[in-house]
């Protein structure tokens, strides 16, 4: 495990307890060994290329698609942007999907969310090609992770899986409870660590008498979309703890004021105490999941062509 410098918690304060999981620094290595293999394939004459959609309007995607364009740039996989107009329909957008699948020169393919209103974001996302899907969002893609079959599995789900891994923690046995079971994160991740022969434990909206059961988990993988929802008294003294969530939350200033601030589903300043290793919100899951992303672009590009 290594430690980092996060918002919440820098690491020159260790006597807090857990170690950090740094997202940023797994992320790093992932991204050098995409850059090896993105080279590799360009001087093969088989460039890695990404091709997203883009649905103009929405802010924070755009800065990620420029942000996407950067990094890919840098690590040697060409990346073209498809823009469409915010009032896009679905024909629009699905038929783009549609020409992108079709042509050999695209070894992946990502749709950038929110779509459009109206546009059902489970249809467009099942009509991207299985091998060109790196997002893993086709319902084939997250249905061939139950088999172990080769497959571009879901990104957040790999993200978890590897930081799970660097602790060193030997899954086969230990005690997984995963909180949160959305078809794209949560049970993907418990598949993952069924097929690790850990014992998980899968929990929702509707599970009675939650804290009994994350107070069981080894590990603990927070995926629910509530900012906050694990607190100390729900975690195993020593547990590894997963913070998956993402979420925007306004924060009263001394002077008056707010300010917008980023944080997980986890309470880490009373978690961290507890928890044996710990990933922080931001600094986390996010970065390895777009690693994920870049590693699978490049996994998709070395296939053979169909």
């Amino acid at each position: 495990m290594s430690a980092s410098r996060t918002d919440t918690d820098p690491a020159t304060a260790p006597e807090r307890g857990a170690t950090i999981i740094d997202g940023r620094e797994l992320a790093s290595r992932v991204r050098e060994d995409v850059r090896r293999r993105a080279i590799a394939l360009r001087e093969a004459g088989r460039p890695a290329r990404l091709d997203a959609i883009l649905a103009r309007g929405d802010a924070g995607a755009e800065i990620y698609a420029r942000n996407q364009k950067r990094t890919c740039e840098e690590l040697g996989i060409e990346y073209v942007l498809h823009e469409l107009p915010e009032d896009a329909a679905f024909e629009d957008v699905a038929g783009r999907v549609l020409l992108m699948n079709e042509d050999d020169r695209i070894s992946a393919i990502m749709v950038h969310l929110p779509l459009p209103e109206g546009v059902d974001t489970e249809r467009i996302q099942s009509l991207i090609a299985v091998h060109k899907d790196v997002e893993g969002v086709n319902p084939g893609n997250i249905g061939n992770v139950v088999y172990g079959r080769r497959s571009l599995v879901p990104c957040t789900a790999l993200a978890v899986m590897t930081m799970i891994e660097s602790t060193g923690i030997d899954l086969r046995g230990a005690r997984v409870v995963c909180v949160g079971a959305s078809n794209i994160v949560g049970k993907p991740i418990a598949v993952l660590l069924m097929r690790a022969e850990a014992t998980v434990i899968s929990t929702n909206v509707h599970t009675r008498e939650q804290a009994e059961l994350t107070r069981m988990g080894d590990v603990l993988v927070a995926a629910a979309g509530r900012p906050g929802l694990i607190t100390a008294d729900m975690v195993k003294p020593g547990a590894i703890v997963v913070d998956v969530g993402v979420n925007r939350v306004r924060v009263e200033q001394p002077d008056g004021g707010s300010k917008v601030r980023t944080v997980g589903d986890v309470d880490f300043d009373a978690v961290r105490p507890v928890a044996g290793a710990i990933s922080p919100v931001p600094g986390g899951v996010g970065p390895m999941t777009v690693a994920m992303l870049l590693r699978n672009t490049v996994d998709a590009a070395e296939r053979p062509r169909r």
